[in-house]
C-alpha cells in the first residue's frame, strides 16, 4: 500500500510547465504551429532511445535535433528562434494550487526535469513556483533522460531518502511508469493524455489535474 510521501518530486515540462508558448515562435520562424506536439513528442523519443542504448546527449542538442526531424529543411536561425522560447514558458495553472496544498500538508517538494537546470530554475522564479521548491535536479547530472531507471536512482540519492518516502507526480504515464518501477510512489494527472495507458504499470493516483493529485496524495495513509 502506497503512503503519504514525506517529498513530492515534481516532473517539470508539461506537468509544470506549458509549451503553448512555443506555438507562436513555429509560425514565426516559418514553421506549421500544428508541429508543436510532434516536436515534443520525437525529442522524447530520442532522447529516452539515446538512453536505453547507453548513451547521451543534453536537452538543447536532441531538441534541436527533433526540431529538424520534424520541420525539414530549416535554418540554425529559424532552430535557435524556436528553442529559446523555452526561456519564456508559463506555468500550468494548476501547479501553484497543487504546490499550496502540498505545502500546508507539511510536504517538501523538488523538481526532476529532463531539461536543464538553469532554465528550469529561472522558470521557477519567474513563475513564482520557486518559494515551494527547495532544489532541481536535472537528468543531466545523471547523463540519462526519464523513464530510465538511473535518473530517478539519482534523484533518490541526492534527495537521500527510501524510495517509498517519495512520490513522482506528472502528467506523463510514462513518466509514472518509470518511476513506479523503481519504487516510488507515483500520481498522474490526466490533463495532457485523458487517459492512462494500461501497457504501464498503473499510478499509485490519479486526478483530473496537479490539484486533484496532490489532494490525493495527502489523502494517502500516513507512514507507520
Amino acid at each position: 500500500m502506497p503512503t503519504r510521501p514525506r517529498t513530492v518530486v515534481f516532473d517539470v515540462v508539461e506537468t509544470l510547465m506549458s509549451l503553448e508558448n512555443l506555438r507562436p515562435r513555429l509560425s514565426e520562424a516559418g514553421m506549421d504551429p500544428g508541429l508543436l506536439e510532434r516536436f515534443y513528442d520525437r525529442m522524447i523519443r530520442d532522447g529516452e532511445a539515446l538512453a536505453l542504448t547507453g548513451d547521451y546527449e543534453p536537452f538543447p542538442r536532441v531538441a534541436a535535433a527533433a526540431l529538424r526531424a520534424v520541420a525539414g529543411d530549416i535554418g540554425d536561425d529559424a532552430v535557435a528562434h524556436v528553442l529559446a522560447g523555452f526561456g519564456h514558458l508559463d506555468a500550468q495553472p494548476d501547479a501553484a494550487p497543487a504546490m499550496r496544498s502540498l505545502a500546508s500538508g507539511g510536504i517538501s517538494m523538488v523538481c526532476l526535469t529532463n531539461g536543464a537546470t538553469d532554465t528550469t530554475t529561472a522558470f521557477l522564479e519567474r513563475s513564482g513556483l520557486d518559494r515551494h521548491i527547495d532544489g532541481v535536479m536535472s537528468a543531466a547530472e545523471a547523463r540519462g533522460w526519464k523513464p530510465h531507471a538511473r535518473v530517478y536512482e539519482y534523484a533518490l540519492e541526492r534527495l537521500a531518502q527510501p524510495a517509498e518516502s517519495v512520490a513522482l507526480v506528472a502528467v506523463h504515464a510514462f513518466d509514472c511508469h518509470g518511476a513506479k518501477r523503481v519504487g516510488l510512489t507515483t500520481g498522474w494527472a490526466s490533463r495532457r493524455e485523458g487517459h492512462y495507458a494500461d501497457i504501464f504499470a498503473p499510478a499509485d493516483v490519479e486526478g483530473g489535474d496537479l490539484a486533484e493529485v496532490a489532494r490525493a496524495l495527502l489523502d494517502l495513509p500516513a507512514r507507520e
